[in-house]
């Protein structure tokens, strides 16, 4: 199932979505927050549901960020394609790692960075000039769990959305090079369009990202050349730390990137952010001041 937060009337709503062109609107739950934390009879209750739910077109309906609540930051890994690793060496000016982690790298940034699959991503120039593109697969997670092993790390996974981490490559310098400021600008990290629950998914090994501005691909990679695995990402985030329901992980960008091109080429006001996953889904964002 495709689980959207719908806007109708000014009230957010949970919202199912059928062959991209209408809405179902079950009422058994208030929003996608509740059957994320619901478990399997969460899910199942919706299912029941759908054959008396009320169909609307999916164009009459606004489309919100699928999450609202969150437990705590979003999960970010880094340098998670090595083709991405490379091509960022450059500009890393000394700081580790020089040679290919044997580990995956994690970093987090702020839930209010967090807009809609449609949203104007909230461009401020005092803050920097150096607006940068980074296309993920996103999960949610739908089971707590902790220290989980490699091949069962999957089953606490709900289901997927598209993500653009959007990032301040100078503020991410400026501030002993770590990366929470540079990349948790408040309204700057479309999420959706909805999340597509794991079993309509299958392999997300088998999945393709790409990130498009003005009509121009600039990142295109399939998942399958992640540099760790998401069973490795989960079981290694997991190790003494509970991953609980509801939580969001991003799984790294591909190569393509805007600070690493030459010329670079950084975001501007007006410009149209298309993002998407296959079989997950796509999301179009413009560049505005916010």
């Amino acid at each position: 199932m495709k689980l959207a937060s719908v806007r109708i009337d000014g009230v957010v709503r949970l919202g199912v979505i059928r062959d991209d062109t209408t809405v179902a609107l079950p009422e058994v739950a208030d929003t996608v927050d509740d059957v994320v934390r619901g478990g399997p009879q969460a899910l199942d209750a919706v299912r029941a549901h759908l054959a008396t739910a009320a169909i609307r077109p999916l164009a009459e309906v606004e489309l919100d960020r699928p999450l609202r609540r969150f437990n705590r930051d979003i999960l970010c890994t880094g340098w998670n394609y090595w083709e991405h690793f490379e091509e960022s060496r450059g500009q890393r000016a000394g700081q580790d790692p020089i040679e290919r982690p044997r580990h995956p790298t994690f970093f987090t940034k702020g839930p209010s960075t967090v807009i809609g699959p449609f949203d104007v991503i909230a461009y401020d120039a005092g803050l920097s000039l150096q607006w940068d593109y980074e296309a993920e697969l996103a999960l949610v997670i739908g089971k707590d769990g902790r220290d989980l092993a490699e091949k069962e790390a999957l089953e606490h996974v709900f289901g997927y959305c598209v993500a653009n981490d959007v990032s301040l490559r100078d503020v991410q310098r400026a501030h002993g090079g770590q990366w929470l400021k540079g990349k948790s600008i408040d309204g700057t990290m479309p999420l959706g369009p909805w999340i597509t629950t794991a079993d309509e998914v299958g392999d997300p090994a088998l999945l393709r990202v790409q990130c498009e501005v003005n009509g121009r691909l600039l990142q295109d990679a399939p998942t399958e050349l992640m540099a760790f695995s998401i069973p490795r990402l989960l079981s290694e985030l997991s190790r003494g730390m509970t991953l609980h329901a509801g939580d969001v992980v991003l799984t790294g960008t591909p190569a393509g990137i805007g600070s690493a091109r030459s010329p670079q080429l950084f975001l501007r006001p007006g410009d149209l952010v298309t993002t998407r996953v296959s079989r997950v889904g796509e999301l179009r964002n413009r560049v505005a001041p916010g």
